[in-house]
This record gives C-alpha cells, structure tokens and sequence, in this order.
C-alpha cells in the first residue's frame, strides 16, 4: 500500500517536469528524483538544514534567523509556468486562514534559477503573493547545498531557441521553530489541508 502511494506522490511531485531535447547540466551524476522521494517518503536521510542565502531585498539570511517560528519551505523559480504560482497561491491562502497564529509561520521560496532570478524580480515575485513571503536566491553552489539539503530534485533544461526551463520536484517543507523537519506536502496541496496538519503543531 505505501508503495502505491509513494508511486503516487512521486507522480505529483514531478507534475512540473517537461520533455526537452537535451540537459545542460552535465556535471557530477545527482540522484534521481525517484531517489529522493524514495528519501523523503521513508525518512531514510535527514532533512533540512543550514543554508546562507539572501533575501530579495539583498540582505543575508541563514537558517538561524528563523529560529522560533515554523516554516514553509518551497523551492521553485519565477518562471515556473503553473506549479510554482499554485503551490504558492495555497501557502498564501493557508497563512490568511490562521488569522493571528500565521504569524507562527513564515513562508520562504528558494529559487533554483539564480541566474534569471535577480533581487529585482525575486521582490516583484513574493510581493505578489504574500507579504511576508520571503524570496532567498545565492550562487549557484549555495543554492545546490540548500537544495541538496531539503533533498530536491532540479536541472536545467535547455530549450529550442536558446532558451532554457528549469525541471524540478515540488515540496512544500514544514519544519519547526528550531528547524526540524516535520514532513512535507505534496503539489497542489490545498490551504485547508496544509491547516488540518500544521494547527496542530502550532498548539504545541
């Protein structure tokens, strides 16, 4: 039973992978991102971690700087045609639907596209969701240990015409105010949903 859900799930996850002619990165082999979910749905590795980033506004963040509070983690890129702006759309929604308590919470969006994704549109971007969304971009070393991390699956995919997408799975982290792992959500989760799990640990 929990291999069809993990087959299941896995399925979800990579809802925002597209078929491209070729790879662009051709560097030093990754796990795949049915080994990953293998990690993530079996708890076999821990998850999260430290990660020094900046912030859309070009201030530094680490991990330690969100001590206290639960977090939303969400990685993704500005360009993302549908599974970014949904998921995001629902931890917008999750975080008006706790009223008072949301201020428990504070959502983060990791970019994988740091190339594209400047302070300027990262700004632009999270401002359209929530305000107390926070964009965190680095250097492309930065933001592999971050997402190797969290245990996400990502790579460039060059396009025709020059232009490139970015594949990659799609999590939403919960992780508690001394930054533990809780578990994830799997895209497309809804607000209400994420509400019934993360109430509970917010009483706490």
């Amino acid at each position: 039973m929990r291999e069809a859900v993990a087959a299941a799930v896995l399925t979800a996850a990579l809802c925002c992978l597209q078929t491209a002619p070729a790879r662009s990165e051709a560097a030093t082999p990754r796990r795949s991102a049915a080994e990953l979910m293998d990690v993530l749905m079996w708890s076999r590795e821990p998850v999260g971690g430290p990660f020094a980033l900046f912030d859309q506004t070009g201030r530094a963040r680490t991990d330690a700087d969100y001590r206290g509070k639960h977090l939303l983690v969400y990685f993704g890129f500005t360009s993302c045609p549908d599974i970014c702006p949904t998921d995001l759309h629902e931890i917008t929604q999750a975080l008006i639907l706790l009223g008072d308590d949301a201020d428990k919470v504070q959502p983060l969006f990791i970019t994988l596209d740091p190339d594209r994704d400047s302070p300027a549109r990262m700004a632009e971007y999270v401002a359209a969701f929530h305000p107390r969304l926070v964009g965190l971009r680095g250097d492309a070393d930065a933001v592999r240990r971050a997402a190797d991390a969290y245990k996400v699956f990502y790579e460039k995919v060059d396009l025709p015409g020059g232009d490139y997408t970015v594949d990659h799975s799609a999590f939403i982290y919960l992780m508690d105010p001394e930054g533990r792992y809780l578990g994830f959500f799997p895209p497309s989760t809804t607000a209400d949903r994420m509400l019934t799990i993360i109430r509970p640990h917010l009483a706490r």
